[in-house]
């Protein structure tokens, strides 16, 4: 059994890249938690991965790539009726412009009583996201379901709220975050979505009311910022680290997989934060969600520099 399972939507990346005179698209994988799988299996992670794909060609890559990167797919099933999602990235003054074709797909129709509940249940620490909730009704139940699961047999629960107003009203993203976060461990968010959430005046009240609304552990992302770890009444600020950033796509999913990866190691919260946040910034050195994913030595080089 995996360690590690996440549970959410893959989507077919097709991400811009400017030539000289027109803009091309390089086509690689995204969709948070399945980037987020593939990350912590990079860095050592046994990981497993819960979805629905289409019986596509997309989908049939899915399946190739994690197969690739050591991702178990026990959990996945696939959807004669559905098409795996896609997603197109694009690149304008107000950064990451983000297009997708993935209504009805069929990770979107990902429901509790599907669940492979021994893949979840045999799991150390089970991670899912708000766009795993955001794109059904089911698969919203079917996260609060694999988080019940986990939490029953003893699991941590690591959750990102990654926030689309897109996919659903704020009011909604609301409820049924705040919901989730009570359901976890630690909830990673970015301070971005944390702020529209929660609200508050600075960082510290971001995570005052994380932990309100039942966070025992809050890891609030900041981008170029670092990020600050807040635990058992311990909180601290790291630094972010310098590197030749050229695109941010999924650098915060890579967060998470570090996270949870140093966690199970053994790290503190604290180390395993620290080991994220270095793991995040290379992954912004590379264009796509995936292919910029670090391996172990060089987050090491990292931090010894």
């Amino acid at each position: 059994m995996p360690d590690i399972v996440a549970l959410g939507e893959p989507l077919v990346e097709f991400n811009q890249a400017r030539a000289a005179d027109r803009a091309t698209y390089l086509q690689g994988f995204g969709g948070d938690t399945s980037n987020m799988a593939i990350a912590a299996a990079r860095l050592g992670a046994r990981v497993g991965y819960v979805t629905r794909l289409g019986e596509d060609h997309f989908g049939r890559m899915f399946l190739d790539l994690w197969q690739q990167e050591g991702v178990d797919t026990g959990g996945v099933a696939l959807d004669p009726e559905a098409a795996t999602g896609i997603y197109f990235v694009a690149h304008g003054p107000q950064g990451h412009e983000f297009t997708y074709l993935r209504r009805g797909s069929a990770a979107s129709r990902l429901r509790p009583e599907t669940l492979p509940l021994e893949v979840i249940r045999g799991a150390r620490l089970v991670h899912a996201s708000g766009i795993s909730q955001a794109i059904s009704a089911s698969a919203c139940d079917a996260v609060f379901a694999a988080f019940a699961a986990a939490r029953t047999a003893g699991a941590i629960v690591t959750y990102d709220p990654n926030l689309r107003l897109k996919l659903w009203p704020l009011a909604r993203a609301r409820a049924v975050i705040v919901a989730t976060v009570a359901a976890c461990t630690w909830c990673l968010p970015s301070e971005e979505d944390a702020q529209l959430l929660f609200g508050g005046a600075t960082a510290d009240d971001v995570i005052d009311a994380l932990h309100a609304a039942g966070a025992p552990g809050v890891v609030l992302k900041r981008g170029a910022q670092g990020c600050i770890v807040s635990h058992a009444g311990r909180r601290e600020r790291l630094p972010a680290h310098r590197v030749a950033s050229v695109d941010a796509t999924g650098a915060g999913d890579c967060f998470d997989g570090a996270f949870a990866t140093r966690l199970l190691a053994g790290d503190d919260p604290i180390a395993a934060a620290s080991y994220a946040n270095a793991a995040a910034a290379l992954a912004t050195t590379g264009y796509g969600a995936v292919a910029p994913l670090p391996r172990p030595a060089a987050v090491e080089r990292l931090l010894a520099a």
